[in-house]
């Protein structure tokens, strides 16, 4: 299990190989959210999302002789360039399992950092069997996107500058909006927080249709999703919340929340507007809520996690219609 212990660990692999990203604050977004938001971009992060703290803190916790085999990970996207990011800069081979209707602008990506990409079709074939089979056969480590400790304990790391950065700020109560798929940047940020923050409280945001976690903590057990495709929050669409990351976000977590695919895409236009950030839709979730379901938070202050901002170039043309 990732516990604070295993977190703060990874904050000191992690030192001078990530960045801390800032708060970033408009009062626009305050008179429409209604109360202060705070905006954590980790669009910011190299590669794009916080999925380049987990890629590192699991990398640089295998023993040389894992880490001379190579690596393997299956993503969407952001995992996969943190992964291919983490792994070059190591020194080591990684072979990346992408969905063949992934954002071209991510598979792209990954290849240039450095991944070897193997494109499978979601609909039909399990990326877990693909990536198990491959790593039995090359001897190669599977670095899971978010049921696995170390991944979850370098998210975590996301929840510890959130504690710092809310004390500088003055706020000790307040909601933590965090865009959520299988629930490692979540549980991460909660199992942070506990300890360091205990004011501020995490919730899960998603998009409707894939709400897995939301209805998972609304009932106390796990959820599936109908579907694994059909939302363009590519980024967070997961079959369920992990068997590791559940149990911690139903311990600490509030009510999950929910948002359209159009309120995702206002929100990506309002980021870009008033923060100068680019958000990807599933990105940009946790700041849609806050925008869009003020009536479902509490406080004078939200914090907003905008976890990635790999967009594909006409997605985000897209979403700046929503300004006119």
């Amino acid at each position: 299990m990732s516990t604070l212990q295993m977190i703060e660990a990874a904050a000191e692999r992690l030192r001078g190989h990530v960045r801390e990203t800032p708060i970033l604050t408009s009062p626009f977004l305050d008179e429409i959210a209604g109360r202060r938001v705070l905006v954590k971009p980790e669009c910011l992060q190299h590669t794009g999302s916080f999925k380049f703290r987990g890629a590192w803190s699991a990398i640089s916790a295998l023993s040389e002789a894992e880490r001379s085999r190579g690596v393997i990970a299956f993503s969407s996207g952001n995992h996969a360039q943190g992964v291919a990011h983490a792994a070059a800069r190591h020194g080591i081979a990684s072979v990346i399992i992408m969905p063949s209707d992934a954002p071209q602008l991510k598979i792209n990506n990954t290849r240039a950092l450095g991944g070897e990409v193997v494109l499978y079709d979601r609909a039909t074939e399990s990326r877990e069997e693909i990536g198990e089979a491959l790593a039995a056969e090359r001897g190669l480590t599977l670095i899971r996107p978010y049921d696995e400790p170390q991944v979850i304990a370098g998210q975590g790391t996301t929840g510890l500058e959130i504690a710092r950065q809310a004390a500088d700020l003055g706020v000790e109560q307040a909601d933590v909006l965090v865009c959520c798929g299988g629930g490692g940047l979540t549980s991460g940020i909660a199992l942070a927080l506990e300890e360091h923050a205990p004011g501020l409280r995490p919730r899960p945001c998603e998009p409707e249709g894939f709400d897995d976690v939301k209805r998972s903590l609304a009932t106390g057990q796990i959820q599936s999703n109908a579907a694994t495709s059909g939302n363009i929050c590519d980024a967070i669409l997961t079959p369920q919340p992990g068997d590791i990351t559940f149990p911690i976000l139903n311990r600490l977590c509030g009510p999950g929340l929910s948002v359209s695919e159009d309120e995702a895409m206002h929100a990506m236009a309002l980021a870009f507007l008033r923060l100068k950030i680019v958000l990807e839709p599933g990105g940009a979730v946790s700041l849609a809520s806050a925008l869009f379901r003020r009536d479902e938070i509490e406080g004078d202050a939200v914090i907003v996690v905008a976890s990635g901002g790999n967009t594909d170039p006409d997605v985000f043309v897209k979403a700046l219609e929503f300004l006119t």
